[in-house]
């Protein structure tokens, strides 16, 4: 769900105060995504590129700058994810550490609960593993 409080005059990049809270969520997005070590083998080493498209992604998603696209083009984020074996144990593990990330930055429940459903529907599109 992409959110724009129409009357407010304003984005969920707004709200949260622009480009520097969702480079601080997706450090503790990845903080908790090492300090978990379920799907830590998904990313590379350094996690510098990864933090940066992430947040830029996000960014760009929920209405601040579009510099994702210009520098890496359209998202395509299931072509992206591809190489990797992305199944349900994957998919609720990225949504704890993402659980977790917005648990220490505490946006106010309306921005909470769409980004909740953002992510769960986002983690579930990129599922590219079959469960038994």
């Amino acid at each position: 769900m992409k959110v724009n409080w129409v009357g407010k005059g304003d984005t969920v990049y707004d709200r949260v105060g622009g480009s520097k809270w969702f480079y601080q969520l997706l450090d503790f997005f990845y903080e908790d995504v090492v300090r978990r070590d379920e799907i830590r083998e998904l990313y590379p080493d350094d996690l510098t590129d990864s933090k940066r498209n992430t947040a830029d992604f996000l960014i760009q998603y929920w209405g601040g700058p579009s510099e994702y696209s210009e520098r890496r083009g359209h998202p395509r984020l299931r072509m992206r994810h591809a190489p990797y074996a992305i199944g349900e144990d994957q998919k609720e593990s990225w949504l704890a550490s993402m659980r977790f990330a917005l648990d220490q930055m505490k946006p106010d429940k309306e921005i909470d609960e769409a980004m909740d459903e953002y992510f769960l529907m986002a983690a579930d599109h990129m599922k590219n593993v079959i469960s038994e």
